[in-house]
């Protein structure tokens, strides 16, 4: 029996033997469909080159595509475990031509793989055709199948279009008959829904696009876009007639049974199947980046989690299942699907995490659910009211309250239950105080109410495609912004990241993707509504952007890249921080920019330079280490008790994004284990330490009381900053003579040389005021017993009138007094001196102030023995000598 890891490479096999392509699947978050939550069939990824927006370097290309349903329009949640193929998850097998061939060798393709290489009976195949398709159904007629098994069908099961317009076109379906023993009729049958006829396989002839109008016309460049679910040919060739008893699937319901001690077959046959369906969209989910919330694509996550947690309880399992069978799943699907192996810590981390969590409250909610139903009559729907309590208070989501109740036979009455949401939302809206704009305050929560929260990209993507769902100008909804015109644009997922935590808003464009021409220009990016809208302040460049545009969006590589580089910094440079001045070192803010870092932490004086070049030099080590940045989802609670910092002043919710990096070679040190640093944190960061580059710290300053600044630089910033001081260096080298390395030697003999002329100089300058100033050296008068030599000098400055009066008091004796005024270029230093023996009766700053006085200055200050002061001019220095001899007359 032929496995369905072989039946999928067969069919990749043979299209590559026809000169196919095989391209790997894409990641289950779509990066070119704003409509679609997941990737939801083969052709997603294809979508650009189907509508020529793309080229690629290949024409034909076939797929294994993995796709979930389980959200939007596109949601087989409900009926998983019920039906015999229905799936959140399933395998699209898939082969395409872009422009290459058509029906002529599609159809042909299709016959011979499905009777030849996979070997099915052409007598139990059927075909279908577009009732107006009169071409494939001769081309169909020439491959084998008789008229009586191609069937015309009208309606739109045969006709695909990807919207209300664009590319369309008929298609064509192989069907197999089970045999008369199943009740059911063929397709366009009244018996169709039953289940002898099963759809194995889908061919689309992409020929046609659509206009607004309702018109179509061919396309220039004719397609082909087909889809084989992997588990119903599994099926098929492995002679089940329900998806789940495939080898794959068995494998995992037997993991399960194993698990639990539950037979497989036996009463909870059911519940084994949701939890390997269940074990398969979530773990690839993850793998693919996506991890569980309360919004968005991280909500249908959880919702997918919980249902299989509820089923693996009504099993009986008393601890967390799903962790357990995550090896299995990677032994079965690992081969095919690489991510999943090199995610598999990671997705056994969540689930644990995820199922821990829910099993706390989840039988308090059954309890709930159980005395809710006794007060009820037997055939009563669930209050709405009673629903939504499960919902807001044990995070059970409606559709597992739904789920529990059909076991019962009951429902929801969800009327109600959307009443009590719209009740709290009306409560939230009003208790919130915003921090914005007032003005603007209703309008982000009004985007909210009408399109639920952004679905944020950016942890994996700097470029994706999104709707525009509303634009804000002036504080109020508009409905286009044109040419020149600046406002918001909201869309549905965006790579942009929003301000917050210290991280700058991202820039970068918005294309209007049916006319890439049309350019708006992304200025900044910002969080409303409690964090949960994204919005884009923009102005348009060219053409206009209008609500329910297809847009591409793009983030600004280099800068992002450079944020980025920031923010991983200031992580390693707060652990760098604590280790090198103490566990007392927190942080108190944060900016991380594109052009430099600044970090504020708790600390009480100054970093010295010792301390300086110790964190510089740690955080440069574990740069060059080059460790992988590592992400978890976490409880605040769970994070902290690892050790994870959080930021001051920061609220947390229920869930927070644990960042880790850095390999400690001193395990232990600092209480994070083998892990070096360990914060709490919403933004973006690099991938490995290394894309760092390099750290250099400006500076340690004051931020405010008994908080510290540090402003840096890393990566190219960090690198221009040491290529303009060694500039300057050699600069200075050239000036002086000397080699770069020999400057500070060269720089401190000048200074010492400097120092040596300045003392000859202020001598020299002594040595003429002594002499009078190149005229006769000046008399001493006495007034009243003291010997008074009062002088006015040029030439000198005001430090040099001490040291010339310490000289005149040397040469005169006892009762000696001297009053210099030295004139200084516009303004008048003053000095007086006395001799030891006149300080008990006189004071120098009586002369002092005296004179300064007639110079238009105030005040005067020093010792009885030695005073100086000044003045605006040196103009009535006459006067002020006068003034001075005043003072010793009495």
């Amino acid at each position: 029996m032929a496995s369905l890891n072989d039946i999928r490479s067969t069919f990749l096999n043979y299209f590559q033997r026809n000169g196919h392509e095989i391209v790997a699947s894409s990641p289950l978050v779509p990066r070119n469909d704003p409509t679609l939550m997941f990737v939801n069939s083969g052709m997603v990824q294809f979508k650009n080159l189907f509508t020529g927006v793309e080229t690629r370097d290949y024409q034909r290309a076939t797929t294994s595509q993995k796709c979930v349903r389980a959200g939007g329009k596109h949601n087989d949640l409900d009926n998983v475990g019920y039906t015999a193929r229905h799936h959140t998850f399933f395998e699209m097998l898939g082969n395409f031509s872009f422009g290459d061939y058509f029906k002529d060798d599609a159809i042909p393709f299709a016959w011979e793989l499905v009777t030849e290489d996979f070997g099915i009976d052409p007598k139990r195949l059927y075909t279908t055709v577009y009732h107006t398709d009169d071409e494939a159904f001769e081309i169909w007629k020439k491959v084998g199948v008789p008229e009586d098994r191609i069937i015309r069908i009208a309606t739109s099961d045969n006709f695909w279009q990807m919207g209300p317009t664009g590319p369309c076109g008929p298609c064509t379906e192989i069907f197999y008959d089970h045999g008369d023993h199943i009740w059911g009729g063929p397709p366009g049958s009244p018996e169709e829904d039953g289940d002898r006829f099963i759809e194995i396989w889908n061919v689309v002839f992409m020929q046609n696009e659509q206009f607004e109008d309702g018109s179509m016309r061919p396309l220039d460049m004719q397609s082909i876009d087909t889809g084989m679910g992997l588990e119903r040919i599994g099926a098929l060739l492995q002679g089940k007639h329900d998806n789940y008893d495939t080898d794959l699937m068995r494998a995992l319901i037997e993991a399960s049974a194993d698990a639990t001690s539950a037979d497989p077959d036996g009463p909870g046959k059911m519940h084994h199947r949701v939890i390997a369906d269940h074990l398969r969209s979530t773990s690839f989910l993850i793998a693919d980046g996506v991890m569980p919330s309360n919004d968005g694509r991280g909500y249908v996550l959880r919702r997918i989690m919980r249902r299989a947690m509820r089923h693996a309880h009504l099993l009986g399992a008393k601890d967390p299942l799903m962790h357990r069978l995550v090896p299995a799943l990677v032994h079965q699907m690992g081969a095919a699907y690489p991510e999943l192996g090199r995610a598999q810590p990671m997705i056994e981390e969540t689930l644990k995490l995820e199922e821990t969590r829910f099993k706390q409250t989840l039988d308090r909610g059954l309890k709930l659910l159980d005395d809710e139903l006794g007060g009820l009559a037997e055939d009563a729907a669930l209050p709405g009211e009673a629903a939504f309590k499960l919902y807001d208070t044990y995070g059970f989501p409606l559709d597992l309250t739904q789920d529990a109740l059909r076991e019962k036979g009951r429902e929801v009455d969800v009327a109600g239950f959307d009443a009590a949401m719209a009740d709290q939302k009306a409560k939230a809206r009003a208790a919130w105080s915003g921090s914005g704009e007032a003005a603007d305050n209703a309008v982000w929560f009004d985007i909210l109410d009408d399109h639920g929260a952004t679905d944020f990209l950016g942890y994996d993507t700097e470029a994706a495609e999104a709707q525009v769902l509303a634009l804000v100008g002036d504080g109020a909804l508009v409905p286009a912004l044109k040419q020149g015109e600046t406002g918001w644009v909201v869309t549905n997922q965006s790579p942009f990241y929003g301000e917050s935590g210290g991280q700058v808003g991202d820039t970068g464009l918005i294309r209007r993707i049916d006319d890439r021409d049309d350019v708006t220009a992304v200025e900044d990016t910002r969080k409303f509504a409690d964090g949960k809208i994204t919005a884009h302040r923009v102005t348009v460049e060219r053409g206009t952007l209008s609500k329910g545009d297809p847009v591409a969006l793009e983030v600004d590589h280099h800068r992002r890249s450079a944020i980025r580089a920031n923010h991983s910094a200031t992580h390693l440079l707060h652990e760098a921080l604590r280790r090198a001045l103490g566990d007392h070192v927190a942080q108190r803010g944060s900016l991380n920019a594109p052009d430099r870092l600044r970090f504020d932490f708790s600390h009480a004086k100054a970093l010295s330079a010792e301390e300086m070049q110790q964190v510089q030099e740690e955080v440069n080590a574990f740069i060059r280490q080059n460790s992988t940045v590592e992400t978890r989802i976490m409880t605040p609670d769970d994070a902290r008790s690892i050790g994870a910092q959080a930021l001051f002043g920061e609220k947390y919710g229920d869930e927070v994004r644990v960042v880790s990096m850095g390999l400690d070679p001193e395990s232990g040190k600092g209480g994070n284990g083998a892990t070096y640093s360990i914060e709490l944190c919403g933004g973006t960061h690099v991938r490995q330490t290394g894309d760092i580059g390099l750290f250099m710290m400006l500076g340690d300053s004051a931020s405010s009381a008994g908080v510290r600044r540090i402003e840096a630089l890393t990566g190219q910033a960090a690198l221009r900053y040491f290529e303009t001081q060694d500039r300057q260096l050699n600069a200075t080298a050239v000036a002086l003579k000397t080699q770069p390395g020999d400057v500070p030697a060269r720089v401190q003999a000048l200074l010492e040389e400097r120092r040596s002329l300045a003392n000859e100089v202020a001598q020299l300058r002594r040595d003429l005021a002594m002499a009078g100033g190149g005229s006769a050296a000046p008399e001493a008068r006495e007034i009243n017993g003291v010997k008074l030599i009062a002088q006015v000098l040029n030439g000198v400055t005001g430090k040099d009138l001490p040291a010339l009066i310490d000289e005149h008091k040397s040469r005169l004796g006892d009762k000696a007094a001297v009053l210099l005024i030295a004139d200084t270029g516009g303004k008048a230093a003053v000095a007086a001196g006395l001799s030891a023996d006149l300080a008990g009766s006189l004071s120098a700053v009586d002369l002092v102030r005296a004179a300064v006085a007639e110079l238009g200055g105030k005040g005067g200050g020093g010792r009885p023995d030695m005073a100086q002061g000044g003045g605006p001019s040196a103009d009535n220095a006459e006067a002020a000598i006068a003034a001075a001899e005043k003072v010793l007359e009495g």
